[in-house]
C-alpha cells in the first residue's frame, strides 16, 4: 500500500497522484511538485489516501512543499501573462491570416515555456507564427492543435439539460460514444437532441450505457409472450428506468395494462428492441 494525494493543475484537468511524503493535505490545498514540465504550482483534489501498489502506474513523485504566498502570487502574475498573451497571439493569428481558433494560453510556473492550444479543421502551417510569439514573448513557444470536446471541457459551459458540462466537471477521460447507445437507450435519434455543445455526441450516453445495458437484460422485450396475474399476454411496450411493461393480454380487448418486470414470468422472449423513457410513459397506473 502506498500513500497518495490527487492534484491537478487547471480547474478542469486532469488530477494526478503524488507521495504526499509525510505531510497531510486536504483538498483545497496548494503545492508545489515536480512535472515533466519542471516545478508546477497545483491544487490538491483529494486529500490523502492509501491504494494498491497495483493502482500506481509509472512513477509515483512527491509533492515538494507546500505552494508559499510567494508561490502563489507568482501564479497569479502568470494567469495575467496568459490573458494578455491569448489577445496577442489573436491579433497575430489574424496577421497571419491562418483559419484557426485560439482556445487557450498555458504559461509554465516559471516562464519557460508558453502553449497555445487551438482548433482548426484541417492541418495549420504555423511555423512563422510560433517565431513571431517567441520575438514577442522572449520564451519557448508550442502550439497544440486539440479536438472540439477538449474545447468544450475547457472553456466550460451549461448542458442541454441545464447542468455545467460533465467533461469540465467530473470526466477526466474521453471514452468513444456510439449512435448504438442512443438507440438502446430509447432516445431521438435526431443530432440536435444527442449531441453536445461541441457538436459531438453527449458524454452521458457512454457512462450511462451499463445501466442501461443492466436494466434491458433483465426487461423483456417488445413482443414477448409473458404469464401475468391476470393470465398470458404479450409485452407491447417497456420503461427501463420504472421497470413496468405494457401488457396485451389475450383474447382481450381492453388496453394493454401495466405490470412491474419481476411480477411477470416470460413464456417467450420477443426481438422487439423499442424502448421508452420516463416522461413518454403516460398511461401508467
Amino acid at each position: 500500500m502506498k500513500e497518495i494525494i490527487g492534484v491537478k493543475f487547471r480547474q478542469d484537468g486532469k488530477v494526478y497522484s503524488f507521495a504526499p511524503d509525510g505531510r497531510k493535505y486536504e483538498p483545497g490545498d496548494m503545492v508545489m511538485v515536480n512535472t515533466a514540465r519542471g516545478l508546477e504550482c497545483g491544487e490538491v483534489a483529494s486529500g490523502n489516501k492509501s491504494v494498491d501498489d497495483s493502482q500506481i502506474v509509472g512513477e509515483l513523485k512527491s509533492v515538494v512543499r507546500p505552494a508559499t504566498k510567494e508561490d502563489l502570487n507568482r501564479v497569479e502574475q502568470n494567469r495575467k501573462k496568459e490573458k494578455q498573451a491569448m489577445e496577442v497571439c489573436e491579433q497575430k493569428i489574424v496577421e497571419h491570416g491562418l483559419d484557426m481558433h485560439l482556445v487557450d494560453v498555458e504559461l509554465s510556473f516559471d516562464g519557460s515555456k508558453m502553449l497555445f492550444y487551438f482548433t482548426a479543421d484541417g492541418r495549420i502551417d504555423f511555423r512563422n507564427l510560433v517565431k513571431d510569439l517567441a520575438a514577442t514573448f522572449h520564451t519557448r513557444i508550442e502550439l497544440r492543435q486539440i479536438g472540439v470536446r477538449d474545447e468544450a471541457k475547457m472553456l466550460g459551459g451549461l448542458g442541454i439539460c441545464g447542468q455545467p458540462f460533465c467533461c469540465s466537471r467530473f470526466l477526466n477521460d474521453f471514452h468513444p460514444v456510439s449512435i448504438k447507445m442512443a438507440k438502446e437507450q430509447g432516445l431521438s435519434l435526431n443530432p440536435t437532441k444527442i449531441s453536445g455543445t461541441c457538436g459531438r455526441l453527449m458524454c452521458c450516453l457512454q457512462y450511462e450505457h451499463d445501466a442501461y445495458s443492466y436494466l434491458i437484460s433483465l426487461t423483456p422485450k417488445i413482443g414477448s409472450l409473458v404469464m401475468t396475474e391476470d393470465g398470458e399476454g404479450t409485452v407491447v411496450d417497456h420503461n427501463l428506468i420504472t421497470g413496468k411493461l405494457a401488457v396485451k393480454l389475450k383474447n382481450n380487448e381492453m388496453a394493454p395494462i401495466w405490470v412491474y418486470r419481476d411480477k411477470v414470468e416470460v413464456l417467450r422472449n420477443g426481438k422487439g428492441k423499442v424502448v421508452k423513457q420516463p416522461n413518454e410513459d403516460k398511461t401508467k397506473a
